[in-house]
């Protein structure tokens, strides 16, 4: 008399087979939440610009109107 889901597929080296078949899952998955965080951490954007920079040490009276400009004019030179 034979089982529906008790057959030699079970009893026999077939859990091997699904036990591989698991563990290839599992470090697939794990292997691509790995590299999604290396990426995410190594394409963002660098610091800020030199515009940006300045525009906040103008904002923070660092420097003056006079000084802000000619530095403004410098970095926009090609």
């Amino acid at each position: 008399m034979t089982h529906a889901y008790w057959n030699d597929w079970y009893f026999g080296w077939g859990w091997f087979l699904w036990f591989g078949f698991v563990f290839l899952l599992f470090s697939s998955i794990g292997n691509w939440g790995y590299t999604y965080r290396a990426h995410q951490r190594y394409d963002k954007q660098p610091g800020k610009e030199a515009l940006d920079i300045l525009n906040e040490r103008y904002a923070r009276g660092d420097i003056t109107r006079d000084e802000y400009g000619q530095m403004k004019s410098e970095i926009s030179k090609p």
